[in-house]
């Protein structure tokens, strides 16, 4: 087997065993039923789900069920967690994409988040009892969940509000008696704690005076103390686990808190301990996939490079023209910071001044494009100002010399042509498991064909700046004889290190009791999912520059990837 060969057979391995681990996990050793649905909200919006079905469960002998939600540009594979324990205790789970996310119709938003339509949805199930439904979100899901409480105040029986609130957004007020039997489990370091409770951070939860009139009391709250009546539909407690507000996700104490609380208020037959998970490993699958998946893209572009249609596009790497020497590591310093600097301030521009339409219809793909418009445009400038002030040689030393526009056309169809094979490994995990290529907060989702279409429009500002980005690092900052493992680490360094220590800084003070230093929740988790987008193509950049000698595939292969996985994984605003 020749080296690429077997890195291929790795990747395969690594993406398909994944799958397999994640999908046992899903449906507990295959007992548990999982099934692709969709149903239409009252105004026609199509929203999609995966429906949970535990053994034994039928008409005759109805079970409880649980609509999981999840929170803002995720989808509900994010609720996999909670919607795997509630099913291994004999729960019938219905895990949504909201409206506007995933697979469900836009715009975002719509028909209280979701919520009411999937309360309907759920309550028509045959083998449901209608009478023992429980309601569960995280972030902007229990917003949805409230939503459904306040469309039908007599059809759930308990919500669990995971990093969320009542009286967001349009959804009602908490108060002692609204929503019936209500556990709220709020980190200690969730980042939205203002938004939420309205508390700088969210140690001081418990002294919130919205968080104590939802249960109805003028004194702290104290936590696992159950406030109210269960038989009345009063009840409420409070759990605050030692994580984060994504943290939830991956938090053993936030799902065993969720499963214990609707195991408390609902019928249920199976008295597992909540503290009996399984989920973590179906985490460890899908990252599996998810490694093999961007671990295929090498061996099989190589491949697709080899083919004789596509001889001209590789030539023999340049010699190095960048600095040296101590101006090396301060153009480095600078191609570190100036991404984290311009983060916040040109995100937040974007999604507050690009209108949301029919054609730039993302709010937060948005703020991402004018971010990558804008660095493209300072390190252009940056970097053009270093090359005609230093008199350096012609860009062809950059890797951005053509054969005329033959090589920059074929170089976008060997791009396309790669990324259809990731995209097809993509789909063929979805379709054998039910799953995708996932850890955390982090996805690579199967785009639908509205997607697509939408990732077509914003392809055109990322391809500029990936080009900006190659000039960058195939031409300023490569210099000496160095080794693909080194070319990578600096390069890396020089993409990915700024955002690092954006997150550790942020975190450090968050960790310490203090609230955010930049104080942007949103913004700051979207950070995470930026280090490892940003790793996978600093990487991509790196191994076709070399593999090619020019910019072109690398540069191609990055925008399709990052456009279609920025679209397939946020919230689409506008009504297509």
């Amino acid at each position: 087997m020749t080296r690429k060969t077997t890195v291929l057979f790795i990747a395969l391995l690594l993406v398909f065993g994944g799958g397999t681990v994640a999908y046992l996990v899903q449906t507990d050793g295959g007992s548990v039923d999982t099934r692709d649905v969709r149903f239409a909200a009252p105004d026609g919006q199509m929203i999609h789900g995966t429906l949970y079905v535990p053994p034994g469960v039928s008409a005759d002998d109805p079970s409880p069920g649980v609509v999981a939600t999840h929170g803002y540009i995720n989808t509900r594979e994010t609720q996999s967690p909670f919607a795997i324990e509630f099913a291994r205790r004999g729960f019938v789970v219905l895990a949504i994409d909201q409206a506007g996310h995933g697979h469900s119709d836009p715009p975002a938003f719509g028909n209280g988040f979701g919520g009411p339509p999937a309360l309907s949805y759920m309550r028509s199930l045959a083998f449901v009892d209608d009478d023992n439904v429980g309601l569960e979100g995280h972030s902007m899901g229990g917003w949805a969940s409230v939503a459904a409480a306040q469309s039908d105040r007599d059809g759930y029986e308990s919500v669990a509000l995971v990093g969320s609130s009542t009286g967001n957004s349009g959804v009602a007020e908490g108060n002692a008696t609204f929503p019936r039997n209500t556990a709220v489990v709020f980190s200690e370091y969730d980042e939205f704690s203002m938004l939420m409770w309205g508390v700088p951070h969210a140690s001081n939860v418990e002294r919130s005076e919205k968080l104590q009139t939802l249960f109805g009391t003028d004194e702290p709250v104290e936590e696992g103390r159950t406030y109210g009546s269960l038989e009345d539909g009063t009840a409420r407690r409070l759990y605050t686990p030692a994580t984060t507000h994504p943290g939830d996700h991956l938090s053993t104490t936030a799902v065993g808190d969720a499963v214990e609380w609707m195991q408390v208020t609902l019928d249920g037959e199976d008295e597992l301990p909540p503290g009996n998970q399984i989920w973590w490993l179906k985490e460890l699958g899908t990252l599996a996939s998810l490694l093999g998946g961007v671990l295929f893209l090498f061996p099989f572009g190589a491949m697709v490079l080899s083919d004789r249609r596509f001889s001209e596009l590789r030539r023999t790497v340049p010699e190095p023209a960048g600095v040296e020497g101590r101006s090396w590591y301060g153009a480095v310093a600078v191609a570190a910071l100036v991404p984290v600097v311009t983060y916040f301030p040109l995100n937040l521009v974007g999604q507050g001044f690009v209108p949301i339409n029919w054609l730039f219809p993302q709010q937060v793909t948005n703020g991402v494009m004018v971010w990558a418009l804008g660095n493209g445009l300072i390190v252009a400038g940056l970097v053009g100002a270093w090359h005609y002030r230093s008199d350096r040689d012609s860009l062809a030393r950059y890797g951005f010399d053509t054969d005329g526009w033959r090589t920059v056309a074929r170089s976008a169809v060997a791009a396309a042509t790669i990324v259809s094979g990731f995209l097809g490994t993509l789909g063929a995990v979805g379709y054998l498991f039910g799953t995708d290529f996932r850890f955390w907060v982090f996805a690579m989702k199967l785009p639908t064909p509205t997607q697509f279409r939408i990732a077509l429009v914003y392809l055109v500002p990322l391809t500029l700046f990936f080009l900006a980005l190659e000039l960058l690092l195939h031409g300023q900052l490569r210099t000496g004889d160095r080794s693909f493992r080194e070319a990578l680490a600096h390069n890396w360094i020089a993409v990915v290190g700024g955002f690092v220590l954006l997150l550790a800084v942020q975190y450090g003070v968050l960790l310490t009791g203090s609230p955010l230093p930049v104080v942007q929740p949103l913004l700051t988790v979207l950070a995470f999912q930026f280090v490892a987008l940003l790793s996978i193509v600093t990487a991509v950049s790196t191994y076709f520059f070399r593999r090619t000698g020019r910019v072109w595939v690398g540069a191609f292969v990055n925008s399709l990837l990052v456009a279609l996985v920025l679209v397939a994984g946020t919230a689409t605003h506008a009504p297509l």
